[in-house]
Parts: C-alpha cells; structure tokens; sequence
C-alpha cells in the first residue's frame, strides 16, 4: 500500500512539474500588452524608424519568447512595416490575409488600430509554431502616430 501511495504522488508530481514548465512559458494576454506598451513608449521616446529597426532585430529587446511585434501604418495599405518572428515578411502587402475561418487579420486589426480608442483586440486561428496545430490566438494592437502594433499570444 505504501508503495503504491509513492508511485502515485510520483505521479502526480510529475503532471503537476511538467504542465506548469508547459504553462510557464506561454505568454499570457496582460503580457501581451505590456510588451505593445513598451513598444508604443519606444516609438514616442526614439522615432518610427529607429523604433521599427529595433522592432525587426532578433537579438534586440522587442523578441522575447513568442512574443513578438507585427507593425503596419494606419493607412490601410496592409504592407508589413516589421515583423519580430519572420523578417521575410517586411514589405509585404498582406491586406487580404485570412485565417482558416475567413477573418481578415490585417483589416479588423486595421479597424481596432482606427478605432476612437486605437486599441484593442482581436481573435483568429493561427499555426503556433511551438505546438505545429492551428490554435486560437488573440492579437493586442495599439495606435501610435501613423503606426500600429500588434502581439499575440495563443489561447
């Protein structure tokens, strides 16, 4: 009987050590925020060029984990001013970009970024590269001057 109890408190142990290694490094919404706050100061503090430079440096600040920023201008063109996961990415003219359930990432976070407030949320399925599924992520953007940006975390 003693035996077993060791096992299963073993056991448990264990679920208990690796579902919080798991949950330890995901990023949670209140992150997600903050990490667009510090963002939006950079901008403010040190201009829109420097800020974007250091936006897209892999080994800068604004990369952490997966947490990263995607930044477009307000003016609806859709093009990719940076993109902390993916520097090809830069340039591109991704206005018509659709999740699997045909939401319009760019153009609702377009909407939120124009909004009265300039900030908010919005949600779409994603590729999470960490897991390799498809799951629901949820994208914080905020205005600032003729920008917006973005980062999301995964549900």
């Amino acid at each position: 009987m003693r035996r077993y109890v060791r096992i299963l408190f073993s056991g448990i142990l264990w679920l208990v050590v690796l579902s919080s290694a798991y949950g330890a490094g995901r990023a949670t919404p209140e992150d997600a925020v903050a990490f667009v706050k510090k963002g939006v100061e950079y901008v403010k503090t040190h201009g829109k060029e420097k800020a974007l430079a250091a936006f897209n440096d892999p080994n800068g600040p604004f990369i952490k984990g997966e947490l990263y920023f995607f930044v477009y201008g307000i003016n609806g063109d859709g093009i990719v001013l940076a993109h902390g996961q993916n520097p090809k990415m830069i340039g591109r003219q991704l206005i018509e970009m659709k999740d699997l359930d045909g939401v319009y990432i760019i153009k609702e976070a377009l909407k939120v970024a124009n909004s009265p407030e300039g900030k908010g949320w919005i949600r779409y399925r994603w590729p999470n590269s960490l897991s390799g599924k498809v799951e629901m992520k949820r994208s914080y953007i905020e205005r600032v001057n003729d920008i917006w940006i973005g980062c999301g975390v995964y549900e």
